[in-house]
């Protein structure tokens, strides 16, 4: 018998199991890059590498008890290396032009030299907890600049719009070599408050012709505010603009002398034609320089890593607390009594707190 085999022999081949795709192949590249190890991670963060730090914020943001164990640990080793940046609250109401304000800002400050990270805050649906996340696309320049990283996160219920990890993520930021760290609030509720409780100099965006000119803004805000930037001062609106620069001026000197000894600066800007930008970072700059040689620039963090230790007590105990099961059973119950009138909302706290 002839030992040649047939054309229509099959050759060994491989299992169909063993076949895959590009798109399964790359899934399983990107899995192990998240596994990889913090002593890893840190040391690439550590060295600028932005894809390391995107991971690790993933892992600051997860609620995996394992990945927050991990993001701890990152968060620790990285500590010595944070801490050398200007951090710069941005807010102002829908509309007044944050997100090219901050693209124009951004692409400013790399000009000069500086590395910029900017972890802007996106409002979520307290119905569908989905979120906008639409900031790297308005920024379509910046996001394209090596020496920005920008970071949107959903806000989900945290305070005030906030993300729950935000604090966290300044300090990888810095670790990277970011020294100028920008946060965008999302203009509404409590979110100015928490934000100024992270950051060393609160810039408020107004809008000239927008009818608050006269009665300013909340009084809290305007307090917090270390500077306000009237944006949008370009063609029929440079007049409006220049009257509203006057009555904020105004409104800034009715208000007791800061702590820091800084007075507030009233400047214009227009985003869109990159005009008044420079000027704000010379604000910025002066303020930096004063409050450094006063040791308020100090003084402040201290107080606000105090502030911060105190609100983590506060979001673990009560995150401990509404996830006891048998506070859940007895809150489901409490809530009835409450839909038939058999209890107070008073009493019911009372007796689940006492459990």
């Amino acid at each position: 018998m002839s030992n040649k085999k047939s054309a229509l022999s099959e050759n060994e081949g491989v299992s169909s199991s063993e076949i895959t795709s590009d798109t399964a192949i790359s899934k399983i590249k990107a899995k192990r890059k998240l596994q990889r190890t913090t002593t890893d991670l840190v040391a690439s963060i550590l060295k600028g590498n932005i894809t390391a730090l995107s991971q690790a914020i993933t892992l600051v943001e997860s609620k995996n008890a394992k990945h927050t164990d991990q993001a701890n640990a990152i968060i620790k080793t990285c500590l010595p290396y944070a801490n050398q940046s200007v951090r710069i609250g941005i807010t102002g109401v829908p509309g007044v032009g944050k997100s090219t304000f901050i693209e124009a800002f951004g692409t400013h400050l790399t000009s000069i030299g500086k590395k910029v990270a900017v972890l802007a805050v996106d409002p979520s649906s307290s119905i569908t907890k989905g979120s906008i996340l639409g900031d790297k696309t308005r920024m379509e320049d910046l996001v394209k600049n090596k020496n920005a990283f920008i970071r949107p996160s959903a806000s989900g219920n945290s305070l005030g719009g906030v993300a729950r990890k935000t604090r966290e993520t300044i300090i990888l930021c810095e670790a990277a070599g970011f020294d100028t760290i920008i946060i965008e609030t999302v203009g509404v509720g409590q979110s100015e408050t928490a934000v100024h409780s992270m950051v060393d100099f609160f810039l408020l965006l107004k809008l000239a012709g927008a009818g608050d000119e006269l009665q300013g803004i909340k009084r809290g805000i305007i307090e917090m505010a270390d500077a306000i930037a009237i944006n949008k001062a370009d063609g029929d609106n440079v007049k409006r603009a220049k009257l509203a620069k006057v009555e904020f001026n105004r409104a800034l000197h009715m208000y007791p002398i800061k702590d820091s000894d800084w007075q507030p600066k009233v400047t214009l800007c227009s985003a869109l034609n990159n005009e008044g930008i420079a000027a704000i970072w010379d604000v910025i700059t002066d303020y930096m320089t004063i409050t450094k040689q006063n040791n308020y620039f100090n003084t402040k963090r201290t107080e606000q890593n105090k502030f911060w230790l105190l609100q983590t007590i506060e979001t673990r105990l009560k995150s401990d607390f509404f996830n006891n099961e048998k506070i859940k059973t007895e809150l489901k119950k409490q809530l009835e009594l409450i839909d038939n009138n058999q209890t107070t909302p008073f009493a019911a706290a009372e007796y689940l707190l006492g459990i």
